[in-house]
């Protein structure tokens, strides 16, 4: 089978020099183009073909070839876009252009419908019916606001004034898993259109647990959304969409990695993991659409509630275990008017918004048997290790945050057209923001100390109890000025522009470095205690950065982005050009950084200023209706300019290193995908046509860790299907990884060790859709 699907994809790379395009259905062809999302987006004027930045568009037909129903199956397909797959869908790390972030603030904002997902642990969710992913590159913060440094993506769901009908999808595939999901669309009179829908998902994973031979990343998914159009006439329209979704699923498939053999040995923790999210989303988008000017305002309430259990030490020891809980509360406006006549010279969007978001969190660490004895025991004098006894086996690191954030922004930007070729654009944004973050936390023990030596008295005969808490308050706000300035020339095959805008990633609070302080906290207050009750005086403990809550906050990150680029089509729009080079300089990174030593939390710090460098191009042929090609390549080269740390050394001081002049991590310097498609009429009695797809992904290399130590070298990932048609029916037989390549898309340290997350194997499967 692997054979097959490998020499079918070389037949049609060698198909492409006599033939070429996006497969048309012939019966139920649906088209979401620039048209019909610019009637939709209140925030475009001339569709992305002729806007002044570097994007890419997935749409309903490339989303169905490829299978892709989450966003990071998108990753390099897309030039210069990577969100590697691993952990949970909490986890939801997206890196654009070598920017990018594993917890907290992301680097992409992310719109549904108009919506915007004000939390990325939301932004990982099942694409059930979506039509069509717009990734708009580089910062977008003058239309759209905080944490759009890298880019904006932009996510339509198919609208029932589009289509009307039944569209259902049936997949099984490796691991044993099941897809499943049935839409409805209908329209009732000229004024009223609906569409509901649900879907359903499971697998038992690929990756087994060699502690007790279970899966690992098991998991299941459910949800549904039901969506209304009212168009009440002179130009009135009110359209609501209500999603809901359900996830359960195990992880984490994380393995040791021994540095010095460079190998990596089995999954194998005693734990249980879990993560369970409920999400709930209702939007609802009042818009007037007149002959000059069009008027949209968003309304949005969004809540969340979800709950991780992790081993965090990942060892068949009892060290520690986290317990993750939040609940969020989101409410957001977006009100805008803009000019809606292309006939004028000037072309205007001006803008208000404002949001606010409320998350309660609970997040205790459990030190269990073994982590009592290395964590707590093992940074007691050596003297006392073997006379203290516990009243307790579990010692519970009780964390509780509140954290509210609100924010309201102003936003104007003005297109001017000079002659027939020329178009200016400048635009900004007045954004402030204020968040709170309330820590009641607390930690306490109870211990006793034996004798000395046989025959002596106890040294503390009975139980006393040292109790930790640690309450307070932290307040950041923040007020930016994000201005942006384009050039458009537009010449006979498209339009080639420049940009300079600037970027705005918010800060925020390091909630999951409280378990360190309230341990350190805890181990300098027994000793204390312990030296008190014996009339001894105390010897002052190590000092540890991880004290005080000043480390809990981190800065925002700003930079200025340069580019130029083009869209250019030639051959009556069959051939496709779209290419950018980008320079940006940014300041105050946001780094995610694992404290060094025994430390079981990580924590968001700032680095002092890096530069990312490159380019990235695609290209799109279609010069008939039976074949398409199209080839996507991004290029990033982004080091750091002034990054300093402090880490332990050999003899276990801690020392400033230096890593100006290296590679930021996580982020791959190159995306590569190739994709291929060749429609082959049959008219049977029972096929009407075949389809054979191809696909190539390609990313790397990705550096670990600051210091460039180590690496994942580039990887490549073939796809591979067949499709059979008849009438509006559909099966597709396929393969992901078929070449079944090993690579690697995690890395990270805790408590001193090192640990990986294997990419996906080989995967096969079949799929059943209709659209009636």
């Amino acid at each position: 089978m692997k054979r097959f699907f490998t020499l079918l994809f070389s037949f049609m790379l060698a198909s492409a020099a006599s033939a070429a395009v996006e497969p048309q259905d012939t019966t139920r062809h649906i088209v979401v183009d620039d048209v019909n999302v610019i009637a939709a987006a209140p925030k475009q004027h001339f569709g992305l073909s002729k806007e002044p930045i570097s994007s890419s568009v997935a749409n309903l037909s490339l989303l169905e070839r490829e299978g892709i129903s989450s966003v990071k199956q998108l990753s390099a397909m897309m030039p210069n876009f990577y969100q590697p797959d691993y952990g949970s869908r909490m986890t939801s790390s997206i890196y654009v252009r070598g920017f990018g972030a594993r917890i907290d603030q992301p680097v992409i904002g992310m719109t549904v419908d108009g919506v915007p997902y004000l939390n990325k642990n939301n932004y990982d969710f099942d694409m059930a019916d979506v039509a069509r992913v717009e990734l708009l590159r580089g910062p977008q913060s003058t239309l759209y606001g905080r944490n759009t440094m890298g880019g904006q993506m932009n996510i339509y769901t198919l609208s029932p004034l589009l289509y009307q009908g039944l569209r259902g999808e049936l997949e099984y595939g490796t691991g044993n898993s099941v897809r499943a999901k049935l839409n409805f669309y209908d329209r009732a009179g000229e004024k009223f259109a609906y569409s509901v829908g649900g879907y359903y998902n499971r697998t038992d994973g690929y990756f087994d647990n060699a502690f007790d031979g279970s899966n690992i990343d098991w998991g299941e998914s459910s949800g549904g959304r039901l969506r209304t159009i009212w168009q009440m006439g002179s130009g009135w329209s009110l359209d609501n969409v209500a999603s809901f979704g359900y996830s359960y699923e195990g992880g984490y498939a994380y393995a040791p990695y021994n540095m010095e053999t460079e190998q990596v040995g089995e999954i194998n923790y005693n734990s249980p993991s879990r993560y369970m999210r409920y999400n709930f989303s209702d939007g609802l988008v009042f818009s007037h659409t007149g002959e000059k000017y069009k008027f949209t305002a968003t309304t949005s309430y969004q809540f969340m509630h979800d709950r991780m259990r992790m081993d965090n030490d990942l060892t068949p020891a009892s060290i520690f275990t986290l317990m993750q809980e939040q609940k969020e509360h989101a409410v957001t406006e977006d009100v805008v008017l803009r000019t809606n006549d292309s006939s004028r010279r000037w072309q205007w969007i001006t803008g208000a918004y404002g949001f606010y978001k409320s998350i309660d969190m609970g997040a205790p660490v459990n030190l269990l048997q073994d982590g009592m004895k290395s964590l707590i025991l093992g940074n007691m004098p050596a003297s006392m290790q073997a006379l203290l006894t516990f009243d307790r086996d579990i010692l519970t690191v009780d964390s509780n945050f509140k954290l509210p954030t609100y924010g309201v922004a102003l936003y104007h930007e003005s297109s001017l057209r000079a002659g027939e070729r020329w178009r200016f654009t400048a635009g900004l944004r007045l954004d402030y923001e204020a968040s709170k973050m309330k820590y009641d936390n607390l930690s306490e023990i109870g211990y006793k100390m034996g004798a000395m030596r046989p025959g002596m008295p106890e040294m503390i005969p009975n139980f006393r109890t040292v109790s930790v808490p640690f309450k307070g308050e932290e307040k950041l706000d923040y007020l930016e000025l994000l201005p942006k300035f384009a050039v458009n020339f537009t010449t006979g095959a498209g339009d080639l522009y420049a940009t300079v805008t600037r970027g705005y990633k918010a800060g925020g609070f390091n909630t999951q470095i409280f378990s360190d302080i309230l341990q350190n906290k805890l181990k300098t207050a027994l000793m204390a205690d312990a030296m008190g009750a014996m009339g001894r005086p105390s010897t002052p403990a190590e000092p540890s950065p991880y004290d005080e809550a000043s480390v809990t906050t981190y800065d925002p990150e700003y930079s200025w982005n340069y580019e130029v680029g083009g869209h250019l089509r030639f051959a009556e729009g069959r051939l496709g050009v779209d290419f950018a080079a980008f320079w940006i300089e940014c300041k105050d990174q946001q780094l995610t950084v694992f404290p060094d030593g025994s430390a079981t939390g990580r924590m968001m710090s700032n680095a002092g200023a890096s530069r990312s460098q490159g380019a990235e191009l695609s290209v799109a042929w279609t010069p008939n209706d039976k074949f398409m090609l199209s080839a996507n390549y991004g290029y990033t080269h982004a080091k750091f300019e002034d990054c300093k740390d402090f880490v332990k050394n050999d003899a276990g001081e801690r020392v400033e290193v230096d890593y100006a002049g290296n590679y930021l991590p996580y982020a791959p310097q190159h995306t590569a995908s190739l994709m291929a498609s060749y429609r082959i009429p049959v008219n049977c009695a029972v096929l009407d046509d075949i389809t054979l797809n191809a696909s190539y992904q390609g990313a790397g290399k990705i550096y670990w860790n600051e210091a460039n130590t180590l690496e994942q070298n580039f990887y490549s990932l073939l796809n591979a299907s067949v499709e059979l048609r008849k009438g509006d029916y559909k099966l597709s037989l396929w393969g992901r990884n078929i070449t079944d390549t090993d690579y690697y898309t995690f890395y990270f340290m805790s408590m001193g060790n090192s640990f990986m997350s294997q990419g996906k194997p080989c995967r096969w499967g079949a799929t059943f859709s209709f659209a009636l």
